[in-house]
């Protein structure tokens, strides 16, 4: 299950119980309406809760990736899980993302609010 609300930094994700290609789907239609309306927004991906993911998101999570390596700021996961960082981890070596890692809510929050205030958040629509 997944949970996707607009933020004025971009995008909270928060992942529930199993990862699928349904929710990847949702996933990717918010993330390519957030590109047409900030430059570069920023990612909270909440993995806190997630607990497995099929094998068919994560392909088309590295496709997508691929294809928007450039299009997105910074990029926080929230992460408990050692397993699951470890495949967040692989996935961003294989794309040439360069998120951050964070073990709670809060501080994942205040890093990226912080880019905002360092560089503003440009939209697309005047």
């Amino acid at each position: 299950m997944i949970s996707i609300q607009q933020q004025n930094y971009g995008l909270s994700v928060i992942l529930h119980d199993e990862f699928t290609l349904a929710d990847f789907r949702q996933l990717e239609e918010a993330l390519l309406k957030a590109i047409e309306q900030v430059q570069l927004p920023n990612l909270l991906l909440d993995l806190s809760q997630m607990k497995d993911f099929t094998i068919d998101m994560a392909l088309e999570h590295l496709r997508f990736l691929r294809q928007h390596a450039h299009d997105f700021g910074r990029t926080a996961i929230i992460v408990n899980d050692i397993w699951i960082r470890l495949g967040a981890r692989l996935a961003n070596l294989l794309t040439l993302q360069r998120p951050k890692y964070f073990s709670d809510r809060y501080t994942a929050l205040k890093w990226l609010e912080q880019s905002i205030q360092n560089s503003g958040v440009i939209s697309n629509h005047n």
